[in-house]
């Protein structure tokens, strides 16, 4: 229980003198140059090299395998599901890549697991991470997780080398340790962000995600074709090293440790934030957490809004690749739009959230649920209408951009509400929140390999013999779903 009273259960009542800032609005210092806007700018570019880190993989796997399944036949007329884009019909199939590379005969079902494997490693962290940084304090658990999940990055040439269960392993070990990274987000911020600057400063820590996938999905894709693939995750990973240096020696867990804080901001973050600016100690009330409506809203939420989210995140790149046949260039870019778009809108969201706050306009709680359900009802709308847009090019990008760019606003809703619910919490919280929404991650790339890996087989069939039905059919028979009646000839 929080000591001002109130129960993890609901957020304090927006009228309630707990709820106003305890420093007037002319006493507030600026934002420009302050040491809360620095930890954000320093936040927004860890979680850039974050999503830099595990993104890579999605695009470069396109690099890696050289072909989707194993002994095709070398003279076939291709059967595409969708054409080539305009100007592009006579390009081949083949990666453009630096000579002596290799490259390595991984099925739909292999890469999926390998994309989903990440996941593996980052649900079981996200709890005790939230859970110690909002005991200790969450500088030494962002800052480590990265630069853990950063060197590991540097060894996946290595790993792919070995075999698939060596990659998937490390693939693991790297969610492992970037596990800690959100919630040590959440714990710091509880600290560090005064209440009516918190959509603010926290959209634009957070929005480091989507500038990471829309700087690292294109780029990838031009470090691969120019340098090859493994000189993508030694590049991914020396970046992760190089922001840890800044990271360790420029932040605080507190305002009141900051060695280069002014006075008056130092004031103004600790009497604006008063008593929940404190570690929560070794004990938490975990039955009423257990219990909070509030709590399994934002978990739900969050895991239908991630689903889609993570599908586009680690499965797109591979759409564009082998349904809509971009180049791998193209295919970077084209993947990191809807990146840019979400970037946009969760940084203009956050801005708006605490405008909406600060003038009154609407309370926190109402704020929170509006900035929620347009955030998951637009991306919805628009991915159904991907479904149906064909093989239009121009279509399809449009509606996948949208989808995620108005997925956005849930950064000032969903994504945050922890802290409005038990700012002491926050970190556990959105541990607890985080874990949830983190299944979606392992299951979604997972079912998309599933759900596609007799495309890849089928079309073998179609295009390598022309007599196909018998083919088809054998195959059927040896895996006992012959259909009844099959024909057996031509």
């Amino acid at each position: 229980m929080p000591e001002n009273g109130f129960s993890i259960n609901a957020s304090p009542p927006d009228d309630d003198e707990a709820s106003e800032p305890l420093v007037e609005s002319d006493a507030v210092p600026p934002q420009c140059c302050s040491a809360r806007l620095n930890l954000a700018v320093l936040m927004f570019l860890g979680f850039s090299v974050v999503y830099g880190l595990r993104v890579n993989l999605s695009v470069a796997m396109v690099a890696m395998v050289n072909a989707t399944e194993p002994g095709p036949a070398q003279n076939h007329s291709v059967v595409r599901a969708c054409p080539m884009p305009a100007g592009m019909e006579n390009n081949s199939d083949t990666f453009p890549g630096p000579e002596g590379v290799p490259q390595y005969p991984w099925d739909s079902e292999t890469q999926g697991w390998l994309l989903g494997a990440f996941f593996f490693g980052y649900l079981c962290t996200q709890i005790p991470g939230g859970y110690l940084a909002g005991h200790y304090g969450g500088s030494v658990f962002l800052g480590v997780g990265v630069l853990g999940t950063a060197v590991l990055t540097l060894l996946t040439p290595v790993a792919a080398q070995l075999g698939v269960y060596w990659l998937f392993a490390l693939r693991a070990l790297e969610g492992f340790g970037e596990g800690v990274t959100f919630p040590a987000m959440m714990a710091l911020w509880a600290r560090w962000a005064p209440p009516m600057e918190r959509s603010r400063l926290m959209t634009l820590s957070g929005s480091g995600a989507n500038f990471g996938a829309f700087v690292a999905l294109p780029l990838t894709g031009y470090i691969c074709q120019t340098l090859g693939w493994p000189a993508v995750f030694y590049l991914c990973g020396g970046a992760g090293c190089l922001w840890a240096v800044f990271w360790f020696i420029f932040v605080s867990d507190d305002p009141r440790t900051h060695r280069r804080i002014s006075e008056e901001e130092r004031n103004y973050i600790v009497n604006s934030i008063g008593s929940q600016g404190t570690g929560h100690g070794w004990s938490v009330p975990v039955l009423p957490m257990l219990l909070s409506g509030p709590l399994w809203a934002i978990i739900v939420t969050q895991m239908c809004a991630n689903w889609s989210y993570y599908t586009l995140l680690t499965s797109l790149p591979t759409y564009m690749n082998n349904i809509l046949h971009f180049d791998l260039k193209s295919n970077g870019f084209l993947s990191a739009l809807p990146y840019l778009g979400a970037l946009v809108v969760s940084t203009l969201s956050g801005v708006a959230a605490d405008s909406l706050i600060e003038k009154r306009v609407m309370s926190v709680t109402a704020m929170r649920k509006l900035f929620t359900i347009t955030g998951m009802m637009f991306p919805a709308v628009f991915l159904v209408a991907v479904g149906y847009s064909g093989c239009s090019h121009v279509l399809t990008v449009t509606f996948l951009t949208l989808s995620t760019a108005t997925g956005g606003t849930t950064a000032a809703g969903v994504f945050i509400n922890q802290i409005d619910i038990a700012p002491r919490y926050a970190g556990f919280l959105l541990g607890i929140t985080n874990t949830f929404g983190t299944i979606p991650g392992v299951v979604a790339p997972i079912a998309t390999g599933y759900f596609t890996k007799d495309v890849g087989r089928l079309h073998y069939i179609i295009t390598s013999a022309p007599d196909v039905r018998i083919k088809f059919t054998d195959m059927m028979r040896q895996e006992g779903d012959e259909p009844e009646g099959a024909a057996t000839d031509v």
